[in-house]
């Protein structure tokens, strides 16, 4: 069975279990050349060597690198947001759903490092969906923030500036330890950072 789906169709046929992974394949790709190379300095050349297959075979998929970086990004947002997800069902409490959270999404990145330069290139590609990654994380956190402090785990402040004060927090110190040194960030400054949020969060 073929692998190609048409692209142009506004009801593209399914994907065969084959087609699934290669286009997978040219995600992966995709996430190591634009992290190493930039998006403007990248080329699907560049994707489609790299991955060993033909240019043909690239636009079953795509069409068009702005395409294939569009998906990249939301792909990724989708993962690890997922993964953090999973992970925080086993948490007892919101204190330690953030912890786990943070855990989840540091071990995470340190598998995905060039997320951090994939997302800083996204402001210059395409804004919206440069806005559109920062929401869509924000959404999750405020979700969680509006059902502790329904459940009067902590103060009732604005659930969206939280959400981005925590996703700052979470954000540098992956960049600081594992972006930057290629480190796990320390247990005991993990800690520190937790308690600098709950003693302001916690009633």
């Amino acid at each position: 069975m073929s692998e190609i789906i048409n692209l142009s169709s506004n009801n593209p046929q399914p994907l065969t279990k084959k087609g699934e992974k290669t286009r997978q394949h040219l995600l992966n790709i995709a996430e190591e050349v634009f992290g190493e190379k930039g998006y403007f300095n990248a080329s699907i050349v560049d994707i489609t060597q790299k991955a060993n297959v033909a240019q043909g075979t690239f636009y079953n998929y795509f069409p068009s690198k702005q395409s294939i970086f569009e998906e990249l990004v939301r792909n990724m947002s989708h993962t690890f947001r997922s993964e953090i997800r999973n992970a925080i069902k086993a948490a007892d409490s919101f204190e330690e759903s953030q912890r786990i959270g943070f855990r989840t999404f540091f071990s995470w990145v340190k598998n995905h490092r060039n997320l951090y330069s994939i997302i800083q290139q996204t402001v210059l590609v395409d804004e919206k969906l440069y806005r559109w990654y920062y929401e869509r994380l924000a959404s999750g956190y405020i979700k969680g923030l509006e059902e502790a402090i329904g459940k009067e785990e902590i103060k009732k402040y604005d659930s969206e500036t939280i959400a981005y004060c925590l996703m700052g927090i979470s954000q540098f110190l992956g960049m600081r330890w594992i972006y930057w040194e290629d480190k796990d960030v320390p247990e005991d400054l993990l800690e520190d950072a937790i308690a600098l949020i709950f003693q302001g969060l916690r009633k």
